[in-house]
Parts: C-alpha cells; structure tokens; sequence
C-alpha cells in the first residue's frame, strides 16, 4: 500500500508552495481564494486532510477597533464577497440592538427584500458552476440580471453599502421593487428549465463526500450544509429577527440524512427558491408602509452603551454570528464575526476520508465554501 502526502492549492493559493491545483472552474466563487490542503493518500483514496487557512487574511475583527460603528459597515460589507449586504446587516442589527434603536417598518421589510436577494445572488453562484462542463451556466446569466437589479436597487454591483444604523440610506423605488418580483418569478421557471441538468448533477454526486449528521452537529454547521445532513436550522424561523416571524410559515426548508454532495445541492435550490417564494411577499409588506421614512436620525458621535451584545443572521451559506464587547466608547473593544464558511471548512475534512482523491474537486464544490468568510 503506497502512502502519499500532497500540498493541494486551491484559488491564488497556486502561486504559493504546492503539489498540485484543485480546479474548481474559472467562475466558481472560490476560484480566486487562498486555500491549501495537506493531504495524505493511500492507493488513491483520501485518509487525512488538514486546511491551512489564513492565506488571505485582512485582519477585519481588528481593523473594526479602530473605526467608528458607521465605518465598520464599509469593511465588514467586503469580509464576504457573495453576501456584503448581509454582512452590512449584521453590524445594523447588533449595534440597534445595543443601543436600543428602533427601525421604521419600512426600513425593516426593505432589508428583507435585500437579504433575500443576497441569498438567492449567492445561492445561484454556486449552482451556476456547479458542473465546470457549463450545463448550469444559465443560472450564472440569471444572477447577473439580479446583479443589474443590485446595482438599480443601492447604486453598486459588489458593494452596496446601502444599510445605515437605523434603516438604509435611501428607499428602493417602486419599480425596482417590481423588478424583483418579475426576477423571482423567473427564476421558478430558470430552475424548471435546469432541471434535466440538475437532475444528473445529483446522480453524480449521490453518495459523495458524506457528512453524518453527528459530525454536523459536532462541527456546528449551518445553512445548506446542515440541512443536508438532518439538521433542521434557519435563523429566520428559529430565532426570528427583522420580521421573519410573520413568514415563518413560508420559510420550511427540507432536511436529508443523506449528508453527501448531492444533498447539499439540493438543499441549496430548496434554499435559493423558497427566498423567491417569499421575496415578492416582502415587497408587498414595502409599499404597505411607504409612507414611513427610511431610516432615522443618529447623533453625530453613535457610541454603544457598555455590555456585550450578541445577534445571529441567516446568511446565504448558512449562520453568521456578530458578538459586540463594548467599553461605551465609539469604536467597539471587540467585534467578532462568527461566519458559516469556517464551520463548513472545519467539517469538510472529515467528509472527505475515504473518498477518491481524483473526486476532490466535486467534494469541495459542494461545501459551499468562501474564504473571504473564513479569513476575516
């Protein structure tokens, strides 16, 4: 029995010391990360992974320290480049929280049409390179109509920053709300159309890289991840924020036992249309109340009272978790992120042992994993 050990590089992690490149495809999210993996093979199957993280590190949680609230949301709207509204999101929510500001409804519903969006825009970025043959690349096309509609909606494709402490900085107009509708509904049919592609992406896959439902709770994964290996969560219904308690009865998501890479697919178009199930629901709820302002006034210096403050989001890919530690000072003593990407990545070893090595690329796809997320 030959043992072999390699330094797999994932993303821009090829121009660094390696063996050999994972390709995950040219438009895969993570394609431009830093990610390597010391593997050890026997006889072509996989017995022990080992990421090595902090590649591409930007140091946020300590640059947060130094900014006032107002400009945290500028750097955490980049730590995740397939959610920043998201992220924008969570640092609104744990600083209102904190400082016991109230939003308008207005402003509350209008963030859910946006989080709805981030997570069907994310959602079909993984499925679109899904296959690297491009059998799923009209899904790519129909995020980047959501990508336009980002822009008409906030003014920027990549970058939002359109959440404000206490609201967003400007309403979305009536017929860019219209233009989301139109968009979810579309995307029903986009899915209908794939479903011949999608269909034999899950028999490839069946059986691959399982993740038993122990190993998921031990790891402490979430989103599509966990529902994929039997765990029932979302954030939205589980511990409601914003106003997803009054949705709760449109949010139920699927679980498998399955644990493996089809699984998790399917768990994430589950995911993907049950946001446009209920997007066009938040835009109703928008122009219910449009007659209320948008945000509300903050003091010139914003500073939270001492205490430590917690708030959880279901972010695209799973919970995020923002725990703010303030001294009442203007600047937080600690802000820390807890993202969903690095809990995939911690379990996504323990998947993979056994499985072929010349099946690692399919694996890692379907752990849905952004390093932007993990090396914060």
């Amino acid at each position: 029995m030959t043992e072999t050990r390699l330094l797999v590089a994932v993303g821009q992690a090829a121009h660094l010391e390696c063996d050999a490149v994972l390709d995950l495809g040219p438009f895969h999210p993570s394609a431009h990360a830093g990610l390597q993996l010391e593997i050890t093979t026997r006889d072509g199957h996989i017995t022990s992974v080992d990421p090595r993280v902090g590649l591409m590190h930007r140091s946020a949680e300590k640059l947060f320290e130094v900014r006032d609230y107002r400009q945290i949301l500028m750097l955490a709207n980049r730590h995740d480049w397939l959610a920043p509204f998201s992220s924008e999101l969570g640092v609104a929510l744990v600083v209102e929280s904190a400082t016991g500001i109230a939003v308008s409804q207005r402003a509350t519903w209008s963030r859910m049409v946006l989080a709805e969006a981030t997570i069907i825009m994310a959602g079909l970025a993984f499925l679109g390179t899904a296959d690297p043959q491009g059998s799923l690349h009209a899904l790519l096309r129909h995020r980047e109509e959501w990508t336009a509609w980002l822009e008409r909606a906030t003014g920027s494709r990549v970058h939002p920053m359109i959440t404000r402490i206490g609201g967003l900085a400007a309403p979305i107009s009536d017929s860019v709300l219209s233009e989301a509708v139109s968009l979810a509904a579309k995307l029903s049919q986009d899915i209908e159309d794939a479903h011949s592609a999608l269909s034999r992406l899950y028999l490839e896959l069946d059986g691959l890289a399982v993740l038993t439902t122990e190993s998921a709770l031990n790891f402490a994964v979430s989103g599509p991840v966990a529902r994929a290996s039997g765990l029932d969560l979302d954030i939205r219904t589980a511990a409601p924020y914003l106003a997803y308690d009054q949705l709760a009865d449109h949010l139920s998501l699927s679980t498998s036992t399955a644990g493996d890479a089809a699984a998790r697919y399917r768990a994430l178009v589950d995911q993907v249309l049950a946001s446009a199930r209920v997007l066009p629901m938040c835009v109703d709820q928008v122009r219910a109340c449009s007659d209320q302002p948008i945000d509300v006034p903050l003091p010139k210096t914003l500073k939270v009272p001492e205490g430590t403050y917690y708030v959880r989001t279901e972010n695209p890919m799973g919970t995020s978790g923002w725990l703010l530690d303030s001294t009442g000072d203007k600047t937080p003593w600690r802000l820390k992120i807890r993202s969903s990407s690095f809990a995939n990545l911690q379990a996504m070893p323990t998947a993979l042992i056994g499985m072929p090595i010349d099946r690692l690329a399919e694996a890692v796809r379907s752990f849905f994993v952004l390093m932007g997320d993990v090396d914060r």
